[in-house]
């Protein structure tokens, strides 16, 4: 009877340690242990670097969702200001040329299974870039929301087949040229795509609508390019409530697709990309679900999203608005203990 307990014991220690999180508890970034589930034993990085939408709500947000319910293991990384508090309001390099943004935690990206990011035209030192650049290359996918497809300024540096990469264009499939919609005026109705009805990452969506704008990302007169898959367009509508009628001046654009993407060492990596995400957009239980049915399918688990996959919030979320009046919004430096 001793014995069984003690190797009873020692298998529920071993367990334990087995299932540790990957990146050790620090004041810097928040971990979330993933709970039984899907997820178990994978690891999300999701890194939080925007001055607008309010990404420092969203992703941990989303890593509570994940974690909890997902089984997931999540780390979130804040871009932060010299006293190490979480920044919104810093300047970008087009604003304050002597800036370089700052993102503890990002070498961490090594020991990720997926990155999601949301990060806007951030400049990193030569030593924080690098992580990325190396997951780029790592044949691991990516999850990229709203911003991110100006997440970086445009002397990103990193080269593959002798030639400079496009951090939008051609990792992601597309950048941000203007505003289709009408910027902070008017909001977005997701379509999806009759074609996709089959495709895992719409299973069980069946309303997304969000505050933000829709972005062209292609050229008028263009398309979506063709080593894209089109999932959900974006239809303005006329204001900012959920049941406004559609624009009859705006075509709709497409807002979320997936693609592959291939890095120097020839790695095909699954990208899913959703123009689409400030932090009250993901307040729409369709978006949360569009979101996270992708997470699944860039980790190679889409025989495992049920139809009626839990996107239930964990916790309180009542984000602030988006937009630059930060004191108007409230938005001001938070230590990252603040948006667990």
């Amino acid at each position: 009877m001793t014995y069984r307990l003690f190797a009873s014991l020692s298998f529920v220690l071993a367990g334990c340690a087995m299932h540790a999180h990957p990146v050790p508890d620090s004041p810097r970034w928040l971990t979330y242990r993933g709970a039984e589930g899907s997820g178990h034993g994978k690891h999300i990085v999701l890194i939080a670097a925007d001055q607008e939408y309010r990404s420092e709500e969203a992703l941990p947000m989303l890593a509570r969702i994940l974690s909890e319910r997902h089984g997931f293991d999540c780390t979130v990384l804040f871009a932060q200001n010299q006293d190490g508090l979480v920044d919104p309001t810093q300047k970008t390099r087009q604003e304050d040329k002597a800036i370089v943004h700052d993102i503890p935690g990002i070498e961490y990206l090594q020991r990720a299974d997926l990155m999601i990011l949301f990060s806007r035209m951030i400049t990193l030192s030569d030593e924080q870039i690098r992580p990325v650049i190396e997951y780029l290359d790592s044949g691991k996918p990516i999850v990229a929301i709203r911003t991110a497809n100006h997440g970086f300024l445009q002397n990103f540096p990193y080269v593959v087949n002798g030639k400079p990469v496009r951090f939008g264009e051609d990792v992601l499939g597309g950048t941000f040229r203007n505003h289709h919609g009408n910027w902070h005026q008017d909001s977005t109705r997701g379509i999806l795509v009759e074609a996709q009805q089959g495709n895992p990452i719409l299973r069980g969506v069946v309303d997304i609508w969000g505050q933000s704008d829709v972005y062209r990302t292609y050229p008028e007169g263009q398309a979506l390019p063709a080593d894209c898959t089109a999932l959900v367009y974006g239809q303005p509508l006329v204001g900012r409530n959920h049941d406004d009628a559609p624009n009859p001046e705006k075509e709709p654009l497409p807002i979320a697709w997936t693609k592959t993407w291939t890095g120097q060492k020839g790695l095909p990596a699954r990208v899913f990309h959703c123009t689409m995400g400030s932090a009250r957009d993901y307040q729409s239980a369709g978006l949360r679900r569009l979101s996270i049915n992708a997470v699944y399918w860039c980790l190679g688990l889409e025989d495992q999203i049920p139809p009626a996959n839990n996107v239930d919030l964990v916790g309180p979320y009542d984000p602030l608005d988006s937009g630059f009046d930060y004191a108007e919004l409230g938005v001001v430096p938070k230590p990252v203990s603040a948006f667990r």
